[in-house]
């Protein structure tokens, strides 16, 4: 099998979305380079997990409010692995607060590490890839979004300029073979909720259940497999009718 290889952000937690895709994507013959902003167990295990797969793994410690970082991590995933031809970008920064009581700084962090980062890493990526015609299945860009801003307002704006960029690059980088969608997969239950919160979520989906990694990991490999290259510019809601 040709080695195809992935950089997948926000692996920190054994909960996360990010984490769901891993093993999807290790068991459809993708190496990953895994991002987190800190070495854990989780992440640790994370790696061995693809490894057991028979897929390469590199870990990657970086915080993403850096500038610097972005095209760190995408030169050394290069160097170890070989031609980056994915981007799955997963992680974010989120903390609740209003037009009224979000403070500068935190403002500053969440474009910093939910947009700024984004592009950088977008960019670099981009600058790197193999010529267009060494592309067989083309190259991709995914990243998870959301649409919650209210009461939660430094999230939901950096969130949605990184769909603006998302979207662009489904044009700015078609000439190098790259297809670029954004994914919001509504509420996941990654370890954040308390009962009362999934209680009240799970009584708002029409299908009876929240979402999960597993869920959103889907839609992710359906968009990297080469039945998936015609789709871009898309900001798709996978969240099972949340939205509706």
């Amino acid at each position: 099998m040709p080695t195809k290889t992935c950089s997948l952000t926000g692996v920190g937690r054994a909960a996360s979305i990010a984490h769901g895709v891993a093993l999807a994507l290790a068991d459809d013959g993708w190496d990953l380079a895994i991002v987190a902003l800190e070495p854990t167990d989780d992440v640790a295990a994370l790696a061995a997990e693809i490894e057991q797969r028979g897929r390469r793994a590199l870990v990657q410690v970086g915080d993403l409010a850096d500038p610097a970082v972005p095209e760190r991590l995408v030169a050394e995933a290069t160097a170890e692995l070989g031609p980056v031809t994915a981007l799955v970008l997963s992680h974010a920064v989120q903390s609740d607060s209003t037009i009224l009581d979000t403070t500068l700084e935190s403002f500053d962090r969440h474009v910093a590490v939910n947009t700024r980062a984004a592009w950088l890493l977008m960019k670099a990526f981009a600058e790197r890839l193999p010529p267009v015609a060494e592309l067989a299945d083309g190259a991709r860009v995914v990243a998870m979004t959301s649409d919650h801003t209210v009461g939660n307002l430094p999230y939901g704006a950096s969130k949605g300029a990184l769909d603006r960029i998302v979207i662009a690059a489904a044009r700015e980088l078609a000439p190098l073979g790259v297809s670029s969608n954004a994914i919001n997969p509504g509420p996941v239950d990654t370890g954040w909720m308390d009962d009362e919160t999934r209680a009240t979520l799970t009584a708002m989906q029409p299908t009876g259940r929240l979402g999960t990694p597993g869920d959103a990991a889907s839609l992710v490999r359906f968009l990297l497999a080469p039945e998936g290259r015609w789709v871009t510019g898309q900001l798709i809601g996978s969240d099972g009718g949340f939205s509706s």
